[in-house]
């Protein structure tokens, strides 16, 4: 998550705001996983399978030093939702008018990280806070046409379940509405609900994309209550890094998650705060193993990818033991981010009303935070960053060996190897037991 957009294959020309891809018909996003083997073999039976997608708008920064989201959106070709649906129905996907979800659902998140008994009876009165840039006008109703689609319970602000703000914690003088960020606002709020249907939600939007103002939104989000913040954007890493740890992100007894950045192996922050958990990016794919799944590092070009890295500044905290990186590691954990294995996203405001496929790690970092919120409230004086390091190596997390994103002198810092390593840390969740106190 830089503050330039990465120069990305993916992304040459315009940007596009077309639709995603449908399958054949609707009650299929519940249904079936198919195989790896199955689903590649009807891929190749189709035209145009390889998946297309640009980064979304807030990607590019609107003023100097401001941060940016890290999300991508799939313009084209066949997700890996739509090969394991096609898999299963020997029906070939065609193209879309965004009227129907192309990427994975809840159901596919909560069976790839072992968490569907969990979402079904935890996360009752805890409250996930997103924190984002600028304000989506149609935050609320875009959600409740994702949680109804997919069954999930009403989170409304009638109901007390929703609730946006602004940073200074104002329901009624809100920022200025901006169509990139109410795609990753959407994004945001969809994961959150996917993983966690239980939990509240608490949308803060700061004012603009500068640090100053989206560290003043995390704060309010604590002072409002959230114990889980989840937070998709970032920038280069600076001297000022420090400062900013003490100021905005260091918050005892709360799980603040960070997306690790989408321009491949590069330390970023605030990924690299001693204080938040560091979320890397994995390819999601379906498998023939017990779990079903499988996942690599996702890495799509050498400046495209999930980031890692050792940091230029934040000390290295004491429940990090890496021996290659004095200083603080990036990442700790990790979660689906490839945009060819994204996930369902429904969004309106500036663009076709209508479902989209969104990668980038701006869709681990709520995935995570989400996982955190079903593991239950954070011990106070504890910092939650360190929980998934005292399951290290055991079952509850799910070791990610293959794949790398990028060049690097100490390999670790940028290919997946057995226990941790930069790009996915100690692995993907397999449950939330590494995610409680």
């Amino acid at each position: 998550m830089r503050t330039t957009t990465p120069n990305s294959p993916h992304t040459h020309g315009r940007w596009r705001r077309t639709g995603s891809v449908v399958i054949a018909t609707a009650a299929l996003v519940f249904t079936g996983l198919g195989t790896a083997v199955q689903a590649d073999a009807a891929a190749s039976a189709t035209t145009s399978t390889k998946v297309t997608y640009a980064a979304t708008p807030c990607a590019t920064p609107k003023h100097t030093g401001d941060l940016t989201c890290k999300s991508y959106r799939v313009t084209g070709g066949l997700t890996a939702f739509q090969k394991m649906q096609a898999a299963k129905t020997g029906i070939t996907p065609k193209a879309a008018d965004a009227s129907t979800p192309s990427g994975y659902s809840p159901t596919n998140l909560r069976s790839a990280y072992g968490l569907t008994s969990a979402a079904a009876s935890s996360g009752s009165g805890e409250t996930i806070a997103i924190v984002d840039a600028y304000n989506d006008p149609n935050a609320e109703a875009d959600l409740a046409t994702y949680r109804s689609y997919y069954g999930l319970s009403a989170c409304t602000t009638a109901n007390g379940c929703f609730k946006k703000v602004s940073q200074t914690g104002s329901t009624t003088s809100l920022p200025t509405s901006d169509a990139g960020w109410s795609e990753e606002i959407s994004l945001d709020l969809d994961m959150a609900s996917a993983i966690c249907p239980l939990c509240n939600i608490t949308l803060v939007e700061a004012t603009s994309a500068s640090y100053a103002n989206l560290g003043t939104a995390e704060n309010e989000a604590v002072t409002l209550g959230a114990k889980f913040v989840s937070n998709s954007y970032g920038g280069s890493e600076s001297s000022s890094q420090t400062s900013y740890d003490t100021s905005y992100y260091k918050h005892a007894g709360v799980a603040i998650t960070v997306s690790s950045g989408d321009s491949a192996y590069g330390a970023e922050y605030p990924a690299t705060s001693q204080y938040v958990t560091a979320v890397g990016g994995t390819k999601l794919s379906t498998s023939s193993t017990t779990r079903g799944w499988t996942e690599a590092v996702w890495r799509t070009s050498s400046t495209e990818g999930t980031g890692s890295g050792c940091s230029s500044y934040d000390a290295k905290p004491t429940w990090q033991t890496d021996t290659g990186c004095t200083k603080r590691m990036e990442s700790d954990v990790s979660a689906v981010a490839d945009p060819a294995t994204g996930v369902s996203v429904y969004d309106s405001y500036g663009v076709t009303a209508g479902w989209y496929t969104f990668g980038g790690t701006s869709v681990s970092a709520p995935i995570i935070a989400g996982v955190y919120a079903l593991a239950g409230t954070p011990a106070s004086g504890t910092y939650p960053a360190q929980y998934p390091y005292d399951y290290a190596g055991t079952s509850s997390l799910n070791d990610v060996t293959s794949g790398y994103n990028g060049s690097c002198s100490t390999a670790y810092f940028c290919t997946a190897e057995t226990g941790y390593d930069g790009p996915t840390g100690w692995g993907t969740p397999e449950g939330i037991s590494a995610f409680a106190n």
